[in-house]
C-alpha cells in the first residue's frame, strides 16, 4: 500500500495520534481550513484563562475523531484499509468518510473570535434582509455550507470533495444537521454529540479547569444503534446513565463558569458591539464580501481571522475614526488593553434556572431585566458623558441541556419523540428505549425542564461610579 492509502497522522494533546485520510489531509491544507489555526476556540476567554489560546483548527480535528469513534462503537465504521483507500466508494465507506468530513468541516465558516463577532453579523443581517435573498441567517453554518458548495476550483473544498467522489451537498446537509440519516444528524448535532464531546475536554485542558470532566471512554463504549420506525437512531445503554449525567452537568458548569462568566464574556460582548459599529461604518468585511472572497479568492478569505480583527480595532482607535463616537473608542481601549469595564450587579441580572414549561413566568423575569436595562440607559443618557456606556448582554437564545418532552411534543415530531434529533435516548437490555428526561432513576430527570438564564450587563468604570452613587446598582469589585 502506498503512503497516500496509509494516511497521515497528527498528534493531539487530548487523544494522541489521529489518522487522516487522503481527502482529509488535502482539505486540512486548503486555505479555508488553515484559516481556523488563527481563530481562537473560546473567543476572549483567554483574557481570564491565559492558557485558552487553542484554536478551531485542533478542535475540528478532535470533533472528527469523536465522530469516527462513535461509528466504531456502533459497528458502523468500515475498516481502516477501506477508510484510507480513496478508491473505496461503497455506500458504507462513503457514509463513514462523509460523516468524518462533516464533523471536520462543521466550523469551517467560523467568524473571527468564533461566536463573539458572529452575533453582530446576524443582527446586522446584510444578506438576510437583502432583496432577492433567501432570508438565511448571516451565520457560520450558512457560511460554511457556502464554502462547501461554491469553491469548485483548485484548492477549493468543493473541488477536493468531488475529486475524491464525495457529494458536497451531502456534506453540507451533514454540517447543517438536515441529512436524511437521523443517526448521522445525532452524531453531529445532539445533546451528546461529537462536537460537545470534544470541546468539553479540550476547553477544560486549555483553561486548566476541571468543569469539562467526564469519562469519554466509558461513554463511547456504551453507544448503541437501535431501529425505530425503520430509522437507525443513536442511543446510550442504561449502564452509562451516570456517565451521561456527568457529561450534561459538566456542560452546565462549563457554560456557567467559562462561556457566560462575566469576567470573560464582557470582552466578547464589547467585541460584538464594536463589530456591529464597524459593519455599520463599512470598516470591516461584510457578509457579502465574505461570500465574494470565498467564491473568488480563497487566500483573501484566509485573512478573515482574529489578527485581522484586532488590527482593525487598533487601526481605527489610532487614526481618529472613533473620536466622534467616544463610547466606542472607550470600548476599543478596553478591548485592546483588557481593562476599563465593570459588571453591573443587581437582583434583575442574577442567573436563574428557568422551567422550560413555564414560558409566561420566564417572560416576566426577562422583561424585568429589560426594564432595568432601560432605566440605567436612560439615567446615563441624561447624566453621563459621551464616553460613558452600558452594554447589555442578555441571552439571545435559550440554553437547554435536556429538552423537555412537552416542548419536544409541541415543536417537534408529533408521532414519535424518539425520532427527534437532539434529545438523549437511553436503551435497555429488554429492548425498551426512553428519553433521558423520562428515566425515573436519573438525577437529570428531575432537572430536565430547567434551562439556564444568565443575564450580564457591563459598563465603563465611570458609568459604574455614576450608577452606584445614584443607588441604582450594587457596588462591585470586578
Amino acid at each position: 500500500m502506498d503512503v497516500a492509502k496509509k494516511g497521515r497522522v497528527v498528534f493531539d494533546p487530548i487523544y494522541g495520534f489521529i489518522k487522516l485520510t487522503p481527502v482529509e489531509y488535502e482539505i486540512i491544507h486548503s486555505p479555508f481550513y488553515q484559516r481556523l489555526r488563527w481563530i481562537k476556540q473560546l473567543g476572549f476567554s483567554f483574557y481570564v484563562f491565559p492558557g485558552a489560546e487553542h484554536s478551531r483548527f485542533g478542535h475540528s480535528i478532535g470533533v472528527m475523531f469523536n465522530a469516527h469513534r462513535i461509528l466504531q462503537s456502533c459497528s458502523r465504521a468500515v475498516s481502516d484499509e477501506d477508510l484510507m483507500d480513496p478508491d473505496c466508494l461503497t455506500s458504507e465507506a462513503i457514509y463513514h468518510k462523509s460523516l468524518r468530513i462533516g464533523a471536520l468541516l462543521h466550523d469551517l465558516g467560523t467568524f473571527v473570535f468564533s461566536h463573539t463577532t458572529e452575533s453582530a453579523y446576524i443582527t446586522f443581517g446584510e444578506t438576510t434582509n437583502s432583496k432577492g435573498g433567501k432570508g438565511l441567517k448571516d451565520d457560520h453554518e450558512n457560511l460554511g455550507a457556502f464554502i462547501i458548495k461554491n469553491t469548485d476550483y483548485e484548492g477549493g473544498i468543493t473541488f477536493i470533495l468531488k475529486k475524491y467522489g464525495l457529494d458536497p451537498q451531502n456534506i453540507s446537509d451533514l454540517v447543517k444537521g438536515v441529512d436524511p440519516s437521523i443517526l448521522a444528524n445525532q452524531i453531529l448535532h445532539s445533546e451528546i454529540d461529537c462536537d460537545r464531546m470534544d470541546y468539553l475536554l479540550r476547553d477544560a485542558h486549555y483553561t486548566g479547569l476541571k468543569y469539562g470532566a467526564y469519562d469519554r471512554d466509558y461513554l463511547l463504549h456504551h453507544f448503541e444503534v437501535v431501529k425505530v420506525d425503520q430509522h437507525d437512531i443513536l442511543t446510550i445503554r442504561h449502564n452509562a446513565l451516570h456517565c451521561v449525567e456527568d457529561f450534561l452537568m459538566s456542560r452546565f458548569a462549563w457554560y456557567s463558569q467559562v462561556i457566560r462568566s462575566p469576567r470573560g464574556s464582557k470582552y466578547d460582548a464589547i467585541a460584538e458591539r464594536i463589530t456591529f459599529h464597524f459593519l455599520e461604518k463599512g470598516y470591516i468585511y461584510r457578509y457579502s464580501d465574505l461570500l465574494d472572497m470565498i467564491a473568488n479568492n480563497s487566500m483573501k478569505f484566509f485573512g478573515f481571522n482574529d489578527n485581522y480583527f484586532m488590527n482593525l480595532v487598533q487601526e481605527h482607535f489610532m487614526n481618529g475614526d472613533l473620536d466622534k463616537v467616544p463610547h466606542i473608542k472607550d470600548m476599543a481601549n478596553t478591548l485592546l488593553l483588557e481593562k476599563g469595564s465593570k459588571t453591573i450587579r443587581c437582583n434583575e441580572f442574577k442567573q436563574i434556572l428557568f422551567d422550560q414549561d413555564k414560558s409566561a413566568d420566564n417572560e416576566k423575569i426577562i422583561r424585568r431585566a429589560q426594564v432595568k436595562v432601560k432605566e440605567l440607559e436612560d439615567y446615563i443618557a441624561k447624566n453621563g458623558k459621551p464616553s460613558d456606556w452600558i452594554l447589555p448582554d442578555l441571552p439571545k437564545k435559550d440554553i437547554i441541556y435536556v429538552k423537555s418532552p412537552k416542548v419536544l411534543a409541541k415543536n417537534g415530531n408529533k408521532t414519535n419523540l424518539l425520532l427527534e434529533r437532539d434529545p438523549v435516548k437511553i436503551s435497555y437490555d429488554n429492548g425498551d428505549i426512553k428519553l433521558l428526561a423520562d428515566v425515573e432513576n436519573s438525577v437529570i430527570s428531575s432537572l430536565h425542564k430547567k434551562m439556564n438564564y444568565t443575564p450580564n450587563v457591563f459598563c465603563s468604570e465611570s458609568t459604574h461610579k455614576l450608577l452606584v452613587d445614584a443607588g441604582l446598582i450594587d457596588e462591585d469589585l470586578s
